[in-house]
């Protein structure tokens, strides 16, 4: 299964929110369209279109003399129950109705990328029925319920209620139900606390966890690492300090780690970083992070994005970043690291598009073996101790557009 990632405000904001609709077509089976619905359905669908101040058109297809079964955005099984309700982008307006709740058959529901308002219903997160809830990209506000400890397991399987206005303390027992649960998206909110540290134990097949532009607080918790299935982990952008605990480096399927733009501190665990082999994206800028970038980042032979921007980072750049032959994006910017340039190879990195070294203290020529990488589309060494000429080889560039 490839990592389900979402769309956000952060670094690689594209926050590849399409994944979440792979997560919908790899969860879906194929429904066969029922010959009518029954009533006590139809009122309950009626019920929340009576609640919209804007339907975005639904009111043509949903019509109480028509199956609504074969209303717009729905599907039903053979025994005429409602499965999905799949409205995205539809220009909705108004509240989500508590009627919902009433579909007992109900196990995909869609809603994101409209424009809905007020709170979540509390029945929708622990229902016994839906096992993939989107509600990202709304206006929907106030707190998230929490569900007594003593909840009985639910099916949800993929939350996502990222780009909201939520706001409260996010809840912690309600995750001890979600023994199913394999994504969670809460980003871009105002959630407040500390990250619950029992996602793993309750939920133990999660694969993505994304946490960021919130404002939670306190430090990484270390039962993270217990999670034996995680390839997602991004909490940036929030007001996370200490340091990054060992146990996280437990977490060896890890192929996206996130924490930018935090009071995170420490070195880069030299003898635990090779624990993370299938790291693509290791995102670690605008913290305070000391020391020098370990000889073990060289065996992350699947590192494409290696960001520790903004900290204060020292040293030079050890030989073995040149085993990382993957390597797309390289951003060092604004550390204190020194020396020559020379001690990478950059000829063995013929993805690098991306090279930034500004305000360091870099010091020596431009290696030639720079020009080797001629897929480079940005390259930026000012505010350094560099001086030589440029090579003549800099034609070789073809694609740079930034120098």
């Amino acid at each position: 299964m490839q990592p389900l990632q979402f769309s956000n405000k952060t670094r690689n904001n594209k926050m590849h929110i399409p994944s979440l609709g792979l997560a919908l077509v790899l969860l879906i089976s194929l429904a066969s369209p029922a010959s009518s619905c029954t009533q006590h359905e139809k009122n309950s669908l009626l019920q929340f279109l009576a609640e919209l101040s804007q339907d975005g058109g639904l009111a043509a297809s949903w019509r109480n003399n028509t199956d609504c079964c074969k209303w717009e955005g729905i599907t039903c099984r053979k025994d005429m129950t409602v499965t999905e309700i799949l409205l995205p982008s539809k220009g909705l307006q108004g509240k989500i109705s508590q009627s919902l709740g009433i579909l007992t058959g109900l196990q995909y529901l869609d809603l994101s990328h409209n424009s809905l308002s007020g709170g979540l219903p509390l029945e929708l997160v622990p229902s016994s029925s839906i096992i993939f809830l989107d509600v990202s990209f709304n206006q929907l506000n106030g707190t998230l319920h929490e569900l007594s400890s003593s909840t009985p397991a639910r099916p949800l399987q993929v939350l996502n209620i990222s780009s909201n206005l939520f706001a409260g303390q996010f809840p912690s027992t309600t995750w001890k139900a979600m023994e199913n649960l394999i994504a969670l998206n809460a980003s871009n909110n105002s959630f407040t606390g500390h990250i619950p540290t029992h996602f793993c134990s309750s939920s133990p097949s999660l694969a993505v966890l994304n946490l960021c532009l919130n404002k939670f607080s306190g430090n990484i918790p270390k039962q993270l690492g217990d999670c034996p299935k995680l390839r997602e982990l991004r909490a940036g952008y929030n007001n996370i300090s200490g340091e990054v605990p060992d146990e996280l480096f437990n977490a060896t399927l890890l192929e996206y780690l996130s924490f930018p733009k935090k009071y995170l501190n420490g070195a880069i665990n030299d003898a635990h970083l090779p624990n993370l082999r299938n790291l693509v994206t290791l995102d670690l800028g605008g913290n305070i992070f000391s020391g020098k970038i370990p000889d073990s980042i060289g065996q992350l032979k699947k590192l494409e994005e290696f960001h520790m921007d903004n900290n204060n980072m020292s040293g030079e750049l050890p030989y073995a970043l040149s085993n990382c032959t993957n390597l797309r994006i390289i951003d060092l910017k604004t550390n204190n690291f020194s020396g020559q340039l020379n001690k990478v190879n950059f000829s063995s990195l013929p993805n690098l598009k991306i090279l930034d070294l500004l305000y360091n203290s870099f010091s020596g020529t431009i290696p030639e073996s720079i020009y080797s990488c001629s897929n480079l589309t940005a390259l930026r060494l000012s505010s350094n101790h560099l001086d030589g000429q440029l090579s003549p080889r800099i034609g070789d560039l073809k694609y740079l557009t930034f120098l």
